[in-house]
């Protein structure tokens, strides 16, 4: 029997966001390629929860691909900057902050939109939130729709007609809503990696942005966080 199911690009960072954005695509009936970068982030601990997490959505391939942000520097992910912490969700600079990464979701989609063309998908899934975002401006409504546009102009496919799609499921999600939908989904939260500057043990710090924003998250959600934290997250 031939297998009729779409085949999609899947973003997987090993975080709850994308991990629910796979078990959304999965829901949806598409096939799942996963894409995970080595970009010269803090540590690799958030790429071993990346293939935990495709391996158990059942991907039929994942491809880590490796290229050196660290080159350019210019965030606390790749670079000799202190990562900043917080005490509590309301004190989180809403300014952009130094752990944005320049250009990071459009250096992704555009490996993304490479990938999809060679296997024949026209759909890329990507975890990116307009609510609880840190201010990163990539991951705004508009940009994934600019993104949409060049994808049709900057292809041969494209060019032939096809039209790529860039989902963005969680985009108008809360972090609550986020993990309520992934517990829907039975994602196993135990197996994702959030924080920017853990442990050598793999254990989240509890206090820099993403800590704040997941544990709150899985709070209003009423629910408890899987993952090890050092310090406490009010």
């Amino acid at each position: 029997m031939t297998d009729t199911k779409r085949k999609a690009v899947v973003l997987v960072s090993g975080g709850l966001d994308s991990a629910t954005t796979a078990a959304i695509a999965r829901e949806e009936g598409f096939r799942l390629n996963a894409l995970t970068f080595r970009y010269g982030q803090r540590h690799e601990i958030e790429t071993q929860a990346a293939a935990r997490v495709a391996a158990s959505l059942g991907v039929e391939r994942h491809v880590f691909l490796t290229i050196d942000l660290r080159t350019f520097g210019g965030s606390a992910l790749t670079d000799d900057i202190e990562v900043p912490k917080s005490g509590r969700v309301e004190e989180i600079d809403r300014t952009i902050p130094v752990t944005y990464v320049p250009a990071r979701n459009t250096i992704f989609l555009a490996f993304a939109l490479a990938y999809a063309e060679t296997i024949g998908a026209a759909d890329i899934f990507i975890g990116v939130n307009a609510v609880d975002y840190s201010g990163y401006p990539d991951c705004r409504p508009e940009y994934i729709e600019a993104f949409e546009r060049l994808a049709r102009l900057a292809t041969k496919v494209g060019v032939a007609g096809t039209t790529f799609t860039v989902h963005t499921p969680l985009i108008a999600l809360s972090k609550a809503e986020i993990v309520r939908e992934g517990l829907r989904l039975g994602v196993d939260f135990s197996l994702t990696h959030s924080c920017y500057d853990p442990t050598p043990q793999g254990w989240a710090c509890g206090f820099c942005d993403s800590c704040l924003l997941r544990r709150q998250g899985f709070d209003a959600a009423g629910v408890t966080d899987p993952i090890r934290y050092v310090g406490h997250v009010g």
